[in-house]
């Protein structure tokens, strides 16, 4: 089983697209997918049209074991299911606290999915917590969507930093360009700018419309719009991440 984090100290730079998207084509290759939405936004359960069931909470995610197959739903598409979120993942920093093994929690609740799922993709929610140090050691390979912008950049430092500080691997980070605007001078700047300074993977997504009216589908892009150029992009970037760390054997 391999875990993929879409991560992103800053919101809004299109981490839930991509992982949904991503998703989706993983399960297209027959392989069992899971995604775990990990913020209580529950976005990524929106876009698979998925509640979690009454009496799921924080605590029982954390607990893992057999809450958690209780918990799993099918989506609508072969060899994908969804973890969702829960409005009380609010609270996971404090109730993470109460475990003794305070950063690889995480990392022990999906151990027992290994025999179920050749990937699990979790869509994470921003900032540097201690949920995200969780994130950090479960994942097998940290996909950071970067809009090609001076704040954007500079969360991109944080991170690296942050991991150099905490004794994190940082080879796990993968960055990517995400809501491209060809067009703006800037963001043609910045591209190349990062390329020489940071291992920054080749395929960008392109900022769409297409994308955002995944909002209204309530499905991935790939499944509804599979020719459309973001699809195709998102398409690009799973063949890219498959071909540096993710061959699973199943």
């Amino acid at each position: 089983m391999k875990t993929v984090a879409l991560y992103s100290i800053k919101g809004g730079v299109g981490k839930t697209a991509a992982c949904v998207n991503l998703a989706f084509l993983a399960a297209s290759e027959s392989r069992h997918t899971l995604v775990c939405d990990l913020d209580p936004q529950g976005s990524a359960s929106y876009y698979f049209r998925i509640r979690p069931i009454p009496k799921y909470n924080s605590r029982k995610f954390l607990k893992g074991g057999k809450r958690i197959d209780k918990n799993i739903r099918g989506t609508d598409f072969d060899f994908l299911d969804l973890l969702p979120a829960d409005f009380s993942y609010r609270n996971l920093d404090i109730l993470l606290n109460e475990f003794e093994d305070t950063r690889t929690c995480l990392k022990n609740v999906l151990k027992t999915l290994k025999d179920q799922y050749g990937y699990v993709l979790l869509d994470c929610p921003p900032n540097i917590t201690l949920v995200s140090e969780n994130i950090f050691e479960a994942a097998d390979i940290i996909l950071v969507p970067i809009i090609p912008t001076t704040l954007s950049m500079l969360t991109l430092e944080k991170l690296y930093a942050f991991f150099k500080v905490s004794g994190l691997e940082q080879h796990k980070i993968y960055p990517f360009f995400s809501m491209v605007e060809q067009r703006k001078t800037m963001h043609r700047q910045m591209m190349q700018e990062l390329m020489t300074q940071k291992r920054v993977l080749k395929t960008s997504i392109p900022y769409s419309a297409d994308v955002e009216k995944m909002g209204l589908f309530r499905e991935p892009l790939t499944h509804y719009r599979p020719k459309s150029a973001a699809a195709q992009a998102y398409l690009a970037l799973w063949q890219e991440i498959q071909q540096i760390k993710l061959q699973v054997n199943l």
